[in-house]
């Protein structure tokens, strides 16, 4: 039987609570040699830990290349190009036709996707009103609205469903929240947590611009329709 691929964060703060999670699930993580990007659960052989950023865990799962992985449901999401059923529900959900399967929300990595516009911008407080201002750059400015973001797919969609039409997306590699005021961008799409950075830009979100509440997310692919009783076993203790 081939062994079960599952995929955790490699860096920062996900990682620490992915092992902290597996650790109280009692399927602690092998430490992994220094510089190996692969490991395993002692007490559940058959699984294959792969150490990957959260972005590439989210292209691979849409892949198919593994079978769970936990990442942030923002960037499964972005990846999947999928805005609605963002409900917070903790049942098995498709995040996109054919789609990995959403587990489970795990209670951590919690961050909110939202549109924000400079604090100066008195008269914008809602997405009728950027669609408005966007219109007034256009006339005064002959330009569109641009907007940094590194989530171009959900902007779209969001944009779309708010009827925002006139405005270019400025892919961010970087701080999107300084984007406006180095003159990048106009406006932002961005995850916050606290919204502390947000305001210490000089940024102020929307009142109907959350998109929607992200946290990390269990997700299962095709490749786990019929498991094996190691994939059984931690899926079951993780949903615990």
């Amino acid at each position: 039987m081939s062994e079960v691929l599952f995929a955790i964060p490699s860096k920062g703060r996900l990682k620490e609570d992915c092992f902290a999670l597996l650790a109280g699930a009692g399927l602690a993580v092998a430490p992994p040699d220094e510089r190996s990007y692969e490991t395993t659960i002692p007490a559940l052989p058959g699984v294959r830990i792969i150490l990957i950023s959260a972005s590439e865990i989210a292209d691979r799962l849409a892949r198919g290349d593994f079978d769970a992985g936990i990442t942030g449901e923002d960037v499964m999401r972005e990846r999947m190009g999928h805005l609605d059923g963002a409900e917070r529900r903790d049942d098995v959900q498709a995040i996109g036709t054919g789609g990995p399967l959403r587990v489970r929300r795990l209670g951590f990595g919690p961050a909110r996707l939202v549109v924000a516009a400079p604090m100066a911008w008195v008269d914008c407080e809602t997405m009728d009103d950027l669609r408005e201002i966007s219109a007034e750059i256009r006339r005064r400015q002959h330009r569109p609205l641009r907007v940094a973001t590194k989530y171009v797919r959900l902007t779209r969609a969001f944009f779309a469903r708010h009827l925002v039409t006139d405005y270019r997306i400025v892919l961010s590699t970087g701080a999107t929240e300084a984007a406006p005021a180095s003159g990048l961008a106009d406006v932002i799409v961005d995850i916050t947590t606290s919204g502390a950075t947000l305001r210490d830009n000089k940024l102020a979100i929307l009142s109907d611009g959350e998109m929607f509440a992200s946290e990390a997310c269990l997700f299962l692919t095709a490749r786990s329709a019929d498991p094996s009783p190691a994939l059984a076993t931690l899926r079951r203790r993780l949903a615990a």
